[in-house]
């Protein structure tokens, strides 16, 4: 059986913030993505060796002060992380991976044996108080998705952890947060609960006329995390059509860290049981601290699938989770903002 393996979120390597304390938006060089030996987790070798067929790749930006010069430092940092993408594939990888920005792309993509390199963003800050600049980056860049927030809060919503300031900014989503989700809507761009706190996700649900997915996160049930998703919120990503992408990072899939392959499967199955096949997918969180015994980097991609088949779940199963579920959604943003132009 061949499975289209779709990983929905893997960071870029790049330099963290400034000396000022502000997101960094120097470019980091990007030649190690066609390396096998290389340091970072994912790379286009290490894909086609592990049976990666796709990738959502973010232009991460850490949270920073909300006022006009860390929202100045994002916006520069995301375009540039976003321009290291579109010309890292002529520049280093032509002909093995292609930047997609549709789900039939991403399929003809994988078909013809090539890695499929989707753009999507981690965090709303960039926008600053701009909900336009959902347009330019969906537009000028192809972004898929972007996370309402990071680590903190930002004038969108608030965030599930917080390293300084108040618990709550907003008690969920802020005005502009709700504009900015009509917007994404509006552009085809997927709302992406990761990393928002309870109250933001479940304002999102309601508020978005597209399902809401989680890009890389766990169950709370087994493991309780503020990142992860408890049972009210997976009942309403049901409700809403919307997905959660089980994630590879230790700490979210057993407390104190040190989890497995064996454990994200159990949070995979968790899942399928409480609110159906239809809801789940998986991703890494590789170059962003993501990686487990049993999926360390792309190249072991393999294992995840042969333990996802020693389940016991069918070929269709096997293909929702691995990659179905996530070009389902990204068709239902696409079909929303066609019906948006028209």
């Amino acid at each position: 059986m061949s499975v289209l393996m779709i990983d929905t979120h893997i960071d870029i390597p790049w330099e963290e913030k400034t000396a000022e304390g502000l997101p960094s938006w120097e470019k980091r060089d990007q030649t190690d993505i066609a390396m096998r030996e290389a340091e970072r987790r994912f790379t286009i070798p290490k894909a086609e060796a592990g049976g990666l067929g796709a990738a959502c790749l973010a232009a991460y930006t850490p949270q920073g002060p909300l006022d006009g010069v860390g929202h100045d430092a994002a916006w520069r940092r995301a375009q540039a992380m976003l321009e290291a993408m579109e010309e890292m594939v002529p520049l280093y990888v032509p002909g093995r991976a292609v930047l997609c920005r549709t789900a039939q792309e991403v399929r003809q993509t994988a078909e013809a044996g090539k890695v499929a390199l989707v753009p999507v963003m981690e965090n709303g800050y960039p926008l600053a108080d701009d909900p336009s600049r959902i347009a330019h980056f969906a537009r000028r860049y192809g972004v898929r998705y972007m996370t309402l927030t990071h680590n903190g809060h930002n004038l969108l919503a608030d965030s599930a952890v917080t390293r300084q300031g108040p618990e709550e900014a907003y008690g969920g989503l802020s005005a502009l947060g709700r504009e900015v989700i009509g917007e994404m809507n509006r552009h085809g761009v997927l709302v992406d609960v990761s990393h928002a706190s309870r109250k933001t996700m479940m304002q999102a649900v309601e508020c978005s006329t597209v399902p809401v997915f989680a890009s890389h996160s766990c169950v709370r049930a087994l493991c309780d995390h503020p990142r992860n998703l408890d049972d009210g919120q997976l009942d309403a990503l049901q409700a809403s059509g919307g997905l959660i992408q089980i994630t590879a990072m230790g700490p979210f899939l057993r407390r104190g860290g040190g989890g497995t392959l064996a454990d994200f499967v159990e949070h995979v199955l968790y899942v399928i049981r409480r609110i159906g096949v239809e809801h789940v997918g998986i991703s890494s969180d590789f170059d962003g601290g993501g990686g487990i015994e049993g999926w360390q980097d792309a190249s072991e991609t393999h294992h995840l699938l042969a333990a996802l088949q020693r389940t016991g779940l069918d070929d269709a199963e096997i293909q929702a989770v691995c990659g179905g579920n996530m070009l389902r959604l990204m068709e239902k943003a696409e079909q929303k903002m066609s019906e948006c132009q028209l």
